[in-house]
């Protein structure tokens, strides 16, 4: 997205030194999301986004801030091995159901 305002500072800085994220979301742009989103919005909803938009990238630049690890997690298997047990019968399995036929199930038809 890009920063519409006319200073020539750093993008996403405003004039005062401090975090302008909001301001690169315009309401332009949220229109355009909106349209491809085939998402109809009011005016006052349009303001409403972009505020919010801009509140969703301070958070992604927030993420910059987390130190990267060089140590990689012990993996452990966390799955109990596979137990091989008795099944039903295939009587036992149809014996609650409404509707059989040749030993299956019979559900209704789809189409």
């Amino acid at each position: 997205m890009s920063d519409t305002s006319e200073s020539t500072d750093d993008a996403g800085e405003s004039p005062d030194g401090g975090d302008d994220a909001a301001a690169a979301v315009d309401a332009e742009e949220v229109r355009h999301v909106a349209d491809l989103a085939r998402v109809r919005l009011a005016d006052d909803e349009v303001d409403e986004f972009a505020a919010q938009f801009g509140d969703i990238l301070e958070y992604f630049e927030a993420l910059d801030e987390v130190p990267e690890t060089e140590r990689e997690e012990d993996l452990v298997n966390v799955m109990r091995p596979d137990e091989v047990r008795d099944g039903l019968s295939q009587e036992e399995a149809l014996a609650n159901a409404e509707e059989t036929e040749d030993g299956f199930f019979v559900g209704p038809k789809v189409s």
